[in-house]
């Protein structure tokens, strides 16, 4: 299980840390050493120094994460990249450390004279996130205009790819390359990734589910624990969770489980997970839209329950998801807390109100978000719910705050943890594994 932040307890909330969370660009130290050591060079000496620094690179891999003087709780964070002479530019794009609409900002710098670019950045030591990156190899020169650089910078996202330099990477669902990823040393540690394999292991399988509210069949995953054949009729905790094919056709989740489960961390217990389909598709069913949500409870529990042995219990029936699939998880419960009696949301994606197509831009919250005002209004059977959101996620963070105060105030059991990352499966990875332990750990099994 991975190390986690306390819950808030009685009204305290979780103190503010988004400014000392914030990055800002700095010159690591060994890209320093590099650059002093290069003023004074001739031609022999300036390739000797570069190919020893990228030997250096190669055996340590990248970003570079480098220890700050008189700053223990950050480090310098050094992305780089091995041009040649074609390469006229290429950009960082790293989740949620971009800005979107400036993105020269994350342009990395050449050191001149050499095949090196890099760009630095400060990050609190507890940071966790993705990054893919692109290089423009074009024959023109980029513009000097910053509306026209900021379009040559937006075509060259499409063939944005992992890091070349860096082994770690993370699978991606409709994107044609995969992320690279990077975990700076007070990240939460994620014991269970170095065990995968070496526990009892579950099964997993995937079925279509026919399904009237949804039309046609749902590709669902499921998850059994080890041993599961000899339980007998002992009813096991269920977990319906949103993007089946990330977590289970990708992310390989079940190993994850079955460490948690093996470890005693987690009863044994059954995950329904269906299939997302395809972008447009998940944008018109995910989000407070009823028809999933009779999906989840009309079809899909009771498709499952013909088949293995599954509580009834709202207590131990988790309904979770992250960004859209939140707030599925939050409406889902809202509307059945008699089915759905423990929520699992990470990162809500609150901005989102009945109405607005799939497709549709993202609109910017003047008021209260239409989910928290639901939310808010008492008299529902109370609710266990555990929230999580990560400090890089803008608004997101104040709305996740206002959504726990009003849900406390409704009368629900709230948790909520704040993460140094960004909207990123490599941050709710880990955040998923211990929210499921939050809310069904303790229970006796």
């Amino acid at each position: 299980m991975t190390a986690t932040t306390p819950p808030c307890a009685d009204d305290e909330a979780l103190p503010e840390t988004r400014s000392d969370a914030r990055p800002s660009r700095v010159t690591g130290p060994r890209v320093s050493r590099l650059v002093d050591r290069l003023d004074t060079a001739d031609d022999a000496q300036r390739t000797a120094l570069t190919d020893e620094f990228w030997r250096e690179v190669e055996r340590v891999g990248t970003p570079l994460v480098e220890e700050l003087a008189d700053e223990p709780g950050h480090r310098a964070v050094t992305f780089l990249w091995r041009g040649h002479r074609a390469t006229r530019q290429v950009l960082l794009f790293a989740n949620r450390l971009v800005d979107r609409d400036d993105l020269a900002a994350s342009l990395l710098e050449r050191i001149p004279g050499t095949d090196v670019w890099h760009l630095g950045l400060r990050l609190r030591a507890d940071h966790r996130g993705s990054y893919r990156m692109a290089a423009d190899i074009s024959p023109k020169q980029p513009p000097t205009d910053p509306a026209r650089l900021q379009l040559r910078l937006r075509s060259l996202l499409a063939h944005a790819a992992p890091d070349p330099l860096n082994p770690r990477s993370l699978p991606t669902r409709w994107l044609p390359a995969a992320s690279s990823v990077y975990a700076l040393p007070h990240a939460p540690a994620q014991s269970w990734a170095q065990r995968r394999g070496r526990v009892p292991a579950g099964r997993v399988e995937r079925h279509p589910v026919t399904t009237q509210a949804l039309g046609g069949t749902r590709d669902t995953w499921v998850y059994l624990p080890p041993g599961h054949e000899r339980r007998g009729p002992s009813p096991l905790p269920v977990v319906a969770l949103c993007d089946g094919d990330m977590w289970f056709g990708r992310l390989r989740f079940g190993e994850t489980l079955d460490v948690l489960i093996a470890d005693g961390v987690l009863p044994p217990l059954a995950v329904l997970s269906p299939d997302a389909v395809d972008r447009r598709t998940r944008e018109r069913e995910l989000g407070g839209h009823d028809a999933f949500v009779d999906f989840l409870a009309d079809e899909l529990l009771p498709w499952a329950a013909g088949r293995w042995p599954l509580t009834t219990d709202p207590r131990r029936t988790v309904v979770a998801g992250q960004s859209l699939g939140a707030v599925t998880a939050l409406h889902a419960a809202r509307l059945l807390p008699g089915r759905f009696g423990r929520v699992l949301a990470q990162s809500p994606s609150l901005w989102w109100r009945p109405g607005l197509p799939p497709g549709a831009p993202r609109p910017q919250v003047q008021d209260v978000p239409w989910l928290v005002r639901r939310c808010a209004a008492a008299g529902s059977r109370p609710l266990t719910v555990h929230l999580d959101v990560g400090l890089h996620e803008g608004a997101l963070v104040d709305q996740t705050r206002v959504l726990y105060d009003a849900l406390r105030s409704a009368g629900h059991t709230v948790t909520r943890e704040e993460f140094n990352g960004g909207h990123d499966y490599a941050c709710w990875h880990d955040a998923l594994a211990d929210g499921l332990v939050r809310l069904l750990g303790t229970e006796p099994h």
